[in-house]
């Protein structure tokens, strides 16, 4: 890789605003014909007569010819071209990408727990059983709730598993309702759910400070109306200072509170969702409880409930019996699998080590150091950038483009620049609700000098958005690839190499 990748990434670099890359060849550009990485057992061996015919292809015109060290230093670059949070600073907002302590991996690949097998009776699987039982009543304990439910396998799935409760026990009241009430701040997978579950969906919108009226609630409120999804806090980065008594207005009419708890990371320790008048909420264990996650997994989105809920939780339950564990398959009420075997162990795992490791002082520590952190970055850039709501942060902050608009540059513009820079871009565009968004989320495990470091590098994009506009406007200059087109990218992917194919399209 470059010399560019091997330097100090988390600060900020001004001079390498126009570096180039040399770019390599392509894997299909190099090599050279009869160039082998192997060697064959004898003079006259190939693979055509080592492999079987039905594994061979001869249908791909090009395909290139190449030395071991050829593949070697191809696959190394690829892999070097990664981001994680275990590289560089990693801020992507609403996604929590915090690291990720080793100890998890460790414990998540004992043998005795990665070894399992998912079909192995309960008898054989105590030890795994107590850590899932064990982990369910450490989730209550931070959560408020009284049972946990850990088969969903994301977050998304959780918000369907909830709704399916919701329906299930409204259902048997004889009293099933057609409406769920979602904020224009949720999370985009909570109308989705909704409506997958058999809801119509009704959009309440948030106050001029970003959160949302009881007396809004209360005039959208009837019969109809089986719960409000509310996420807290919300896609604003902002606490819903009204949700108890928004939970009030709502059980006055019959209806439940579901509290979409992927932003837990601001409240464990703190603040319990059922002490809030929450009847359901689903945790995003792969953000608050630190496993890697991105590109669609792994995740867990284990399910809380009030007691009135219970019987309807997904089988199977983990029951204990004396000092035995057992596996409930069967429950007159319960909506039923939602996921295979146990759920996603390994992140359970995973989950349990993070939480037994910190400790409850620990997680408390976690909240308050991911608050502190977002509130420190909004302060030191809110006099360059335009802040959503001019008040306290949660874990993240939010800003919007309408300063750096005046010389034509847009939030667009700013994350491209900020790959220059070596920082992975916040979310941007996101929450809908906010002109030109720019969503920030640094998480409680960074230091004090990332941190800072980000912020010169934010503050030196604002001066180049006065001084030098067009440099913000063709960023990325220093990628391996520069400014894509979007649009065609979306419509006309090129998804494998192709002999006639021009470099722009491959």
């Amino acid at each position: 890789m470059s010399e560019r990748r091997s330097s100090n990434l988390s600060e900020p670099s001004p001079d390498k605003k126009l570096s180039q890359v040399a770019e390599p060849k392509l894997l299909f550009e190099s090599g050279s014909a009869g160039r082998s990485a192997v060697v064959w057992p004898s003079e006259g061996d190939g693979v055509e007569t080592l492999l079987p015919a039905s594994l061979l292809r001869d249908d791909i015109a090009g395909f290139p010819e190449l030395g071991e060290l050829e593949v070697l230093r191809h696959f190394t670059r690829l892999s070097q071209r990664n981001f994680s949070i275990e590289s560089q600073f990693y801020p992507l907002g609403s996604c929590t990408m915090k690291y990720n302590p080793k100890i998890n991996e460790v414990v998540a690949r004992f043998p005795g727990f990665a070894a399992l097998h998912p079909l192995a009776p309960a008898a054989m699987l105590q030890g795994a059983l107590a850590l899932l039982y064990d982990l369910e009543v450490m989730l209550a304990e931070i959560s408020g709730m009284d049972h946990v439910s850990l088969q969903p396998s994301a977050g998304a799935q959780g918000e369907l598993t909830g709704l399916m409760l919701i329906r299930a026990c409204l259902a048997e009241r004889g009293d099933p309702r057609k409406k769920i009430i979602v904020p224009d701040t949720a999370h985009g997978t909570n109308p989705a759910s909704s409506t997958l579950c058999g809801y119509d969906v009704m959009q309440i919108s948030s106050n001029e400070r970003g959160v949302i009226d009881a007396a809004a609630v209360a005039k959208m409120m009837d019969e109809d109306v089986a719960a409000i999804m509310i996420t807290n806090p919300n896609t604003l980065g902002l606490f819903e200072t009204n949700i108890e008594a928004i939970a009030e207005v709502v059980h006055g009419r019959g209806g439940m509170v579901y509290l979409d708890g992927a932003n837990l990371n601001a409240l464990m320790g703190i603040a319990k969702p059922g002490h809030m008048g929450v009847d359901v909420l689903h945790m995003n264990l792969h953000k608050t409880f630190s496993t890697p996650h991105g590109g669609g997994g792994p995740g867990a989105g284990p399910v809380a409930v009030r007691s009135h809920l219970r019987d309807y939780l997904p089988v199977p339950r983990i029951v204990k019996n004396s000092d035995r564990f057992e596996l409930l398959e069967v429950a007159a009420k319960s909506v039923g699998r939602v996921r295979s075997y146990f759920g996603n162990f390994g992140v359970l795992v995973r989950a349990y080590t993070y939480i037994v490791s910190l400790g409850g002082d620990g997680l408390e520590n976690a909240s308050r150091m991911a608050l502190l952190n977002a509130n420190y970055i909004r302060k030191k850039l809110e006099k360059d950038y335009q802040i959503a709501y001019d008040q306290p942060c949660m874990h993240e902050c939010i800003f919007t483009d309408r300063i750096q608009h005046r010389s034509g540059v847009s939030t667009l513009g700013i994350a491209k620049r900020l790959l220059d820079y070596g920082y992975h871009p916040p979310t941007i565009y996101f929450p809908l609700v906010v002109s030109g968004a720019l969503m920030i989320e640094p998480t409680e495990t960074e230091t004090p000098e990332t941190l800072d470091g980000f912020i010169a590098a934010m503050l030196a994009i604002a001066q180049e958005a006065r001084q030098d506009p067009e440099l913000v406007k063709q960023a990325p200059h220093s990628t391996p690839v520069r400014r894509l087109d979007e649009a065609r990218a979306a419509r006309k992917p090129v998804l494998r190499w192709q002999a006639n194919s021009t470099s722009e399209e491959s």
